[in-house]
């Protein structure tokens, strides 16, 4: 079965059991995923009895506590745990929601694209919305489709026939207390199977501690649960089928999907990252960003780009250079966030600053942003929290959707952080003219075939764990590469310091010869990303050189190449073959075996992977 990889957490179920513990156990154990505002609604007494609060699960609890937990004494209800999108993490916006009478409820994930046309259609109609959310829109949909047929299933339908988007949408009614429906396109939802009774998630350690018999649904399925039985239909209503599967997990390995450490899940959600990122990021010709409070004619002012970012980030950044000079003709320079207010960095108003940060509140970089718009300098975001201090006070944001990263070494968010550095370099290039819109369509289409690509990687990586192993007593490593290939080395040997505490090093290949050829010694393992022998012939040649000056010192090489690259297999002890992508994009393709390549060698040294020793997620203070 695929990994199951999506932003918020949801539970329905009916059932025998007291649905308010059932859920709030299934929301528990989804608090892994990230989360900043979660909520239920039980069906009692042919009325719906509904919570929600902002902050953690304990905060909803609390207020259960506090309202009485005899309110929510049904058999059947739903939960949630939300990340924000649209809107910021308030009760108001906290999930579930209601439609104008409060017979019914809505829990979903995903995001629902056209969401703005749909609610003015909804407030032309006289509807008036409690909520910034785009779920509380589909909420009044599927109201105003009920009031007509009475039927739950097909107004559910009908509305998930309208939606754009990718999304999860769970909806109950106070007036058929006992069935839940779902409806799923692009989102994961799966079914748990029990005796008399069943249910509906996000992932399937929800259900875990209840059954182990899972039903997978499929794309633009619509899923209806009883107490004693399940119906799947497509979403105009035929009888579909869907995948049942066993779950043959323990409880606690089914919160990491499976995986020993929420790292190694985290590498293989990276596909659906990326995918996520990317999504309605084109339209009309045109790549979009997610808020732009900045003029198409303040874009095409732009003469210079700062990108400030700490860490993994700060790689990215590095990515970014190549490909905003090469698509804008502008020159970038991209800065440690910490050292850049500190050498009075010359800004005007005709310099966009992009502002890279996972959180959106490390302090280094928000510090930068204050001080680069005290210079009246625009600032972008590229941030993947919802609502965060650092986009708050940017004037434009794109947002990755990478989803909640548990592991403290950044992965999927940093290849999303690429991607959408990608998609701030178009859109500058669109606005500037530098490019033409064929061309930057042509370069979106490359950047959405990614995702794929990184599959094949991932479908590939047993032999960089078999090296892992092999190199786990090894006392240093020493990455080099050349063009793009250079920010992949930095952050190959950052994840092998950050994880394994061991000594590493990335380098510029050309700089060899100015000092690193001095650390070169026998069986002295050494990673080396090749540049492609078409997209980069003479700096590949160069990097050819470069392996034989190492390989003849007896260095133990580890080659990155292109598929079919033929010409470096002589200079490879250890030959990684990647999938074919175009110069700009490898670095998507490329950071991903140092990835699992620098987690092995971790696990083979009996360390945390996802909690590195003196490492925090966030870092919050200078």
């Amino acid at each position: 079965m695929a990994t199951l990889v999506d932003v918020c957490g949801i539970v329905g179920y009916v059932g025998h059991r007291p649905a308010l513990d059932v859920v709030i156990g299934g929301l528990r154990r989804l608090e892994y995923r990230g989360y900043d505002s979660a909520g239920v609604a039980i069906a009692n007494g042919g009325r719906l009895a509904v919570e929600r609060k902002a902050g953690r699960l304990a905060n909803l609890e609390a207020q259960l506590d506090m309202v009485g937990r005899d309110e929510f004494a049904g058999t059947s209800g739903m939960g949630h745990t939300r990340w924000a999108t649209h809107g910021p993490p308030v009760d108001r916006n906290s999930h579930p929601h209601r439609d104008g009478t409060g017979q019914l409820a809505v829990v979903h994930n995903g995001i629902i694209e056209n969401f703005a046309a749909l609610r003015g259609e909804l407030e032309a109609a006289g509807v008036e919305m409690s909520s910034d959310t785009d779920t509380e829109t589909a909420a009044h949909l599927i109201a105003r489709e009920y009031a007509e047929s009475g039927d739950l299933p097909a107004s559910v339908r009908a509305v998930a026939r309208r939606l754009e988007g990718a999304f999860t949408l769970v909806a109950t009614h106070a007036a058929e207390p006992d069935v839940i429906v779902a409806a799923r396109r692009s989102s994961p939802l799966v079914v748990g199977v029990g005796s008399g009774e069943h249910f509906v998630a996000s992932d399937v350690a929800a259900f875990i501690e209840h059954t182990r018999e899972a039903v997978e649904l499929g794309q633009d399925q619509v899923v209806c649960i009883a107490r004693d039985g399940y119906q799947v239909t497509d979403f105009h209503g035929e009888p579909a089928e869907a995948k049942p599967f066993t779950v043959n997990w323990d409880l606690s390995a089914a919160e990491k999907g499976g995986h020993e450490y929420f790292m190694l899940k985290e590498i293989e959600e990276q596909p659906d990252a990326l995918a996520n990122t990317l999504r309605g990021h084109f339209a009309d010709g045109r790549v979009l960003l997610d808020e732009q409070r900045i003029s198409e004619q303040d874009l095409r002012d732009v003469d210079k780009v700062f990108v400030v970012a700490c860490g993994s980030a700060y790689h990215s950044g590095l990515v970014a250079k190549y490909a905003i000079e090469h698509w804008c003709r502008l020159p970038v320079e991209v800065e440690l966030a910490s050292e850049f207010r500190y050498r009075d960095p010359v800004l005007d108003r005709d310099t966009l600053v992009v502002a890279v940060s996972q959180s959106g509140e490390t302090a280094d970089t928000l510090e930068a942003i204050r001080h680069a718009r005290a210079q009246k300098a625009r600032v972008l975001a590229v941030c993947n929290t919802n609502g965060a201090q650092i986009p708050r006070e940017s004037d434009a944001v794109l947002y990755t959707h990478a989803g909640p990263e548990i592991g403290v070494a950044s992965t999927k968010a940093f290849l999303a952080q690429i991607a959408a550095n990608y998609l701030v370099g178009l859109a500058l290039a669109q606005a500037r003219g530098t490019k033409y819109p064929d061309e930057v369509a042509r370069e979106f289409e490359e950047l959405e075939a990614i995702p794929d690509a990184v599959r094949r990687v991932l479908s590939t990586v047993a032999q960089m764990r078999a090296l892992a192993r092999q190199l786990a007593d090894a006392k240093a490593v020493l990455f080099l590469g050349r063009h793009v290939g250079y920010p992949v080395a930095l952050e190959g040997a950052l994840k092998l310091k950050e994880l394994a505490y061991m000594h590493a090093e990335g380098f510029a290949a050309g700089e060899l010869k100015h000092g690193p050829i001095a650390l070169i010694e026998e069986g002295l393992p050494v990673v080396v990303v090749m540049p492609s022998p078409k997209g980069r012939a003479v700096l590949h040649a160069k990097l050819l050189s470069n392996i034989s000056e190492i390989q003849a010192r007896g260095a133990r090489t580890i080659v990155l190449a292109e598929e079919g690259d033929e010409t470096v297999r002589p200079f490879a002890d250890d030959l990684i073959e990647l999938p074919t992508v175009s110069t700009l994009l490898q670095p998507l393709v490329a950071t991903v075996p140092l990835q699992v390549f620098s987690a092995e060698i971790a696990r083979s040294r009996g360390y945390d992977v996802d909690k590195p020793r003196n490492l925090a997620k966030s870092v919050t203070v200078e």
